[in-house]
């Protein structure tokens, strides 16, 4: 038998090969591709290589939203190309078992509203709620779903702050994230996170002078 030929970083249309994946009983190969969107996909090598496959599903998706678009969206579209890859990015992580971060969404029960499967629904709420190309979406309750009543445009810091995995904690009746904390006591956030990594209690972590290597208070 011919030595398979390696197809890794092979480009075929808006995918490039990642790796081998399996080669069943009839030596025909499926390859991890990721898509120019960002989805990761798992493809048959003949459909690489016949056209079948150009991408994750997202080009099929770009085409039907510019053939169905109404009312002037179609021109919007391609000066807010941002909103619609937010969108399928969305619906990536809650929809596709491929995508690297369906586990943290779909995978753990975070759904999409219907209203939102329709991609100018999205884009009319996305321009109503003041998005810009500096804001990100982020989910209000980090265990709701994708839905207006529990999302909003944020900026990267304010959503960072929003994480399940950003630990809080109490200070003088206060519950903050430690960037929180460290803004509002005017404490450098790495010093802040190594005290309490090491074990440091809230309040020691809070109201202990830090010092430079001249021992100097700053």
């Amino acid at each position: 038998m011919p030595q398979r030929i390696d197809r890794t970083g092979m480009r075929f249309g808006r995918l490039i090969v990642r790796r081998l994946v399996e080669v069943n009983k009839y030596h025909q190969a499926k390859w991890e591709c990721i898509c120019d969107c960002g989805n990761v996909t798992i493809v048959h090598y003949s459909n690489l290589h016949t056209g079948t496959s150009k991408s994750c599903g997202c080009l099929k998706s770009e085409l039907n939203i510019k053939r169905n678009t109404k009312h002037g969206l179609s021109g919007r579209y391609d000066k807010d190309r941002r909103i619609y890859v937010i969108w399928i990015h969305m619906r990536s992580r809650c929809l596709n078992e491929s995508d690297i971060d369906y586990a943290h969404y779909g995978g753990r029960g975070i759904k999409i509203c219907e209203e939102w499967s329709d991609y100018a629904v999205f884009y009319k709420w996305a321009k109503e709620k003041g998005y810009n190309q500096e804001l990100t979406i982020e989910r209000i309750d980090n265990d709701g779903n994708y839905e207006p009543t529990n999302c909003r445009w944020a900026t990267r810091k304010e959503q960072a702050r929003n994480r399940r995995s950003n630990p809080q904690f109490t200070f003088n009746g206060k519950t903050k994230t430690i960037p929180d904390w460290a803004e509002e006591m005017n404490i450098s956030y790495s010093a802040l996170r190594t005290r309490l990594h090491d074990g440091w209690s809230i309040e020691k972590a809070l109201t202990t002078p830090i010092k430079n290597n001249r021992n100097e208070v700053i």
